[in-house]
């Protein structure tokens, strides 16, 4: 019951926010023609009409023939699609509260053998999407209480129609009609279901939501021509307050994964209602939603990791980015088309994303226009603030810095504003831990997604300040809605970035900022200014890291895979640097990181001469 309550709260705190935020802030709009007249004269008459129309696959069937990526991207989809049939149907078997893993299998499984099907025509292929299509819409329901269930099991099952183009048997047909109709388009609306705050909502939920809604729409608007109109207007009305979250420069606050999650579903939208519509109503051309591809391109670090920050995943597949590929495919800009890694083979990309069958439409349109590089140095504001210094496209030493300001109360978020990433010469030296299981916290009870001051969430070492590499005053937490903002930012051969965690550190301090320079093509200096208060008792500056270190006079040796960086403890080299070791972690639910430690210099008030001190840190390679 706790959970329940909770999860509760949280649904109708975000509601409420967005309700404060809509009448304090103006949005862009996109564009809403929608009504069931608009519907009924603009939508196309045949299918395949989502995301594949006739001159599409004309056009793709066409290109085939003499591209390469098209070529190894279809076979590895037709032999994705062959293990498919040694897998059983799929059943509702819940894990924890969602049913999300089924839906997620069946999006997948559908992209496999719908794209061979649109292909190839083949009666085994259709009959295999029948068996798939008869057992889901056969479940009870698709679990309305966690809404992004039933938003991927709606688009594929509207695939599978779709896609088809009136092939199956019209029994599945008319199934899965009354399935989109009575599962998923009237629980979305409140009179027959949950309270769909996500319509409304600013997070990845309202992509993905929508973008479920308007696939269902379209598939049955011949039938519920008032039902579809009215819920692809609702969510044209609705997207703006999730696309707005890019704003202004293009991060993603959720971080990188949560970028391809909410983004995937958004350009897939957005080629829906281009391929139904004629029209994708605006998603191209909103305010930054382009610019977000610099901040995912930059979020790849060399080492094959992400900027792992908020609740994002460690590392990336080896697969080309097919959510990059809508934008290259958009702007001709190369840098976003991954074809290196488009082209490898079955057994080395891994399972493909569960929307690459779809993608393959924006990968045939591709056509390179040049355009710019990925900056060496940028900084994207908002929210979420971030910035990135590398050493470029052929740096040898493969120098990669990441760091921001932010707020735990940010969707997704933690208390790591002033936190850093570093990596040199393939080893990422200052680490961010990363996310874990929601699943596994949430079945012992633990409140994962309260975001007070005191909610259990910060109790979690991969959550709270005392696993990043920022700082920490009186060893206590961060201020969950002290956000830190970027106040300066300078580009250049030795770019620099400061943020103000005076409110991260509100009550601890009077003020506090951090200074990020790249000082050389192998070092990164952290200059921090903190005015103490009253309150201020110790100052506690802190790196997470996996390497072995070695103490030494003013600093300490960071050693890991053969490589070797110095720490140099500049403003207080008399201060002995301490390593505290987190293998184990503090808590049995933290999560469990193999050689994780924290490097410290703290730094007693008491020791300060005035109200005034100046920390000063450099990591710099061998």
């Amino acid at each position: 019951m706790k959970m329940k309550l909770s999860l509760f709260f949280i649904i109708l705190f975000a509601f409420t926010t967005f309700q404060t935020q809509a009448q304090e802030t103006e949005i862009p709009h996109l564009d809403n023609p929608m009504s069931m007249a608009y519907l009924q004269k603009n939508l196309r008459k045949s299918s395949p009409r989502l995301v594949f129309d006739k001159p599409i696959l004309k056009d793709l069937k066409k290109n085939m023939k003499s591209d390469p990526v098209l070529q190894n991207m279809y076979a590895v989809i037709q032999e994705s699609a062959e293990t498919i049939y040694e897998q059983p149907l799929l059943e509702r078997i819940m894990e924890g509260r969602r049913l999300l893993s089924v839906s997620r299998e069946m999006l997948y499984r559908i992209n496999m053998l719908g794209f061979v099907y649109l292909m190839e025509k083949d009666p085994e292929v259709l009959a295999r999407i029948n068996e798939e299509v008869i057992a889901v819409c056969n479940f009870s329901d698709w679990n309305p209480s966690h809404f992004l269930d039933v938003a991927e099991m709606a688009l594929a099952v509207s695939f599978a129609l779709d896609w088809t183009a009136g092939d199956l048997p019209q029994s599945t047909q008319e199934l899965a009609k009354k399935a989109l109709i009575e599962k998923a388009l009237l629980p979305s609306w409140p009179e027959y279901g949950e309270n769909p705050w996500w319509a409304y909502g600013t997070n990845n939920w309202n992509q993905v939501c929508n973008g479920g809604m308007i696939a269902a729409s379209i598939a049955i608007a011949e039938d519920e021509p008032e039902l579809a109109s009215k819920t692809i207007s609702r969510a044209l009305d609705g997207l703006p307050h999730s696309l707005v979250e890019y704003g202004p420069d293009g991060v993603y606050p959720e971080g990188s994964t949560y970028w391809a999650y909410g983004t995937s579903f958004s350009v897939t939208t957005a080629a829906m209602l281009e391929s139904a519509f004629g029209s994708d109503f605006g998603h191209w051309e909103f305010p930054a939603f382009k610019e977000s591809a610099i901040f995912r391109t930059l979020a790849n670090a060399p080492s094959g990791w992400y900027y792992n920050f908020a609740d994002c995943g460690d590392k990336r597949s080896a697969a080309g980015d097919i959510t990059l590929a809508w934008f290259a495919s958009k702007s001709g800009n190369p840098q976003f088309f991954e074809k290196e890694r488009f082209l490898l083979p079955a057994e080395e990309t891994g399972k493909l994303f569960r929307l690459a069958g779809a993608a393959m439409a924006w990968i045939s349109q591709y056509e390179e226009k040049g355009g710019e590089g990925v900056p060496t140095a940028w900084k994207g504001e908002g929210s979420n603030p971030v910035v990135f210094f590398t050493g470029g496209e052929n740096d040898p030493r493969g120098y990669y810095f990441g760091g921001k300001g932010g707020r735990g109360m940010v969707n997704h978020g933690n208390m790591d504003a002033g936190s850093f990433i570093f990596e040199l010469d393939g080893v990422r030296w200052s680490i961010d831990p990363g996310n874990q299981s929601y699943n596994e916290l949430e079945q012992t009870g633990f409140d994962l997604w309260g975001r007070c001051q005191s909610c259990e969430r910060w109790t979690l070492l991969t959550k709270n300040n005392y696993g990043h590499s920022t700082l920490t005053v009186n060893d206590s937490l961060h201020r969950t809605e002290g956000q830190s903002e970027l106040l300066s930012f300078k580009e250049g051969e030795k770019p620099e970035a400061i943020f103000d965690l005076s409110k991260t550190l509100e009550g601890q301090v009077k003020s506090a900022s951090r200074k990020f320079i790249k000082d050389s093509p192998a070092s990164i200096t952290i200059e921090d200014e903190i005015t103490l208060s009253e309150s201020t008792k110790l100052i506690t500056w802190q790196m997470m890291t996996t390497a072995e270190v070695e103490i030494t006079d003013g600093g300490a040796i960071l050693r890991q895979d053969g490589k070797t960086l110095y720490l140099e403890n500049i403003s207080h080299p008399e201060l002995v640097v301490s390593v505290v070791s987190l293998d184990p972690a503090p808590l049995e639910l933290d999560r469990q990181i193999k050689g994780l430690k924290r490097i410290e210099i703290r730094i007693p008030a008491w020791t300060i001469e005035g109200d005034q001190t100046k920390i000063k840190v450099r990591l710099v390679g061998e």
